[in-house]
């Protein structure tokens, strides 16, 4: 089994309330789990409202099927005009006990 998940740090637009970056970070997390079916949350940054942390994950028993969607993520994460993507992290792991089949996957 493989488990992959990407952390974004974000930065909002013309942001001026807790409100305004719900109206913005709601609908992001929303497709995500809709568009690639990942599990998908705010997670950092609950409390300024111009950044965001905003999380997705997946399980899969094919390493490449992981990959091929973190990245897609990623892209379609890369194109919305209303965030700019300060930081972005990926993680890879695999449930055999193994440390080689562990890996971490840089930001691209």
């Amino acid at each position: 089994m493989w488990v992959g998940w990407i952390e974004f740090d974000l930065r909002l637009g013309d942001v001026h309330s807790l409100k305004e970056k719900r109206a913005i970070v709601r609908p992001i997390v929303n497709e995500l789990r809709r568009r690639f079916s990942v599990s998908a949350a705010e997670t950092d940054s609950l409390d300024l409202y111009r950044r965001a942390g905003i999380g997705g994950s997946l399980v899969s028993i094919d390493r490449a099927h992981v990959v091929e969607v973190l990245d897609a993520v990623e892209r379609w994460m890369a194109e919305r005009p209303e965030v700019e993507i300060l930081q972005a992290h990926r993680h890879l792991a695999s449930s055999a006990d193994d440390e080689d089949d562990q890996a971490e996957l840089p930001f691209a």
